[in-house]
């Protein structure tokens, strides 16, 4: 059963990323604060969720939540300051989007730097344990899924629609047939060779 709360604070706001694995694309970040009463009969971790049911939570979410904002940040700033800090930066640059005086931040996982020395948590598995990050999750991964489906009309060698850019094995053939395409992340290791 996914909690609501961690802090007692109202405007506390749950923040995760999508893509952090994948060989190609930007890595995408939420923040979202929901209402105390919020509820939704299968609001969980997005990995967890069926691509259907994702997209089926995405307007719930952004019609329900009290705030909510997305950001991307792009392969080319991944390559410049590693993916680590890019998916922390894309969490700050969404929480400084949102339109309402942040309380305090809880974060998936178990790396954050503070953010305007506003009180954070990190919470390992926290996707499968507070809705706001489980709500986060959701949409980092459906802003992210439908960006990759975009590009991929004009890539379509890799797959992208329907591998998102992580590396599956058909997605690593096709760099190794193709080469790489101004999307990839030039930093990682694209190939285990």
């Amino acid at each position: 059963m996914l909690q609501s709360n961690f802090s007692g604070y109202t405007f506390e706001v749950g923040t995760d990323e999508a893509g952090r694995g994948c060989l190609a694309g930007p890595v995408v970040a939420a923040a979202v604060i929901l209402p105390k009463n919020f509820k939704h009969p299968f609001l969980n971790d997005s990995k967890q969720l069926s691509e259907k049911k994702r997209l089926e939570l995405k307007p719930f979410i952004e019609t329900n939540a009290i705030a909510y904002a997305v950001e991307f940040v792009w392969q080319d700033e991944i390559d410049g300051i590693n993916i680590l800090n890019a998916s922390i930066l894309a969490m700050h640059k969404s929480i400084e989007k949102l339109n309402k005086a942040v309380e305090f931040i809880i974060v998936d996982g178990n790396r954050f730097k503070s953010f305007k020395n506003i009180q954070h948590q990190t919470i390992v598995k926290g996707d499968s344990k507070y809705m706001s990050i489980a709500a986060a999750s959701i949409l980092a991964k459906t802003y992210r899924d439908i960006y990759m489906e975009r590009i991929h009309t004009d890539f379509s060698q890799y797959n992208w629609k329907k591998n998102k850019g992580y590396p599956t094995k058909e997605h690593r053939e096709a760099i190794r047939n193709y080469g790489i395409s101004e999307h990839h992340r030039k930093s990682f290791r694209l190939l285990p060779e």
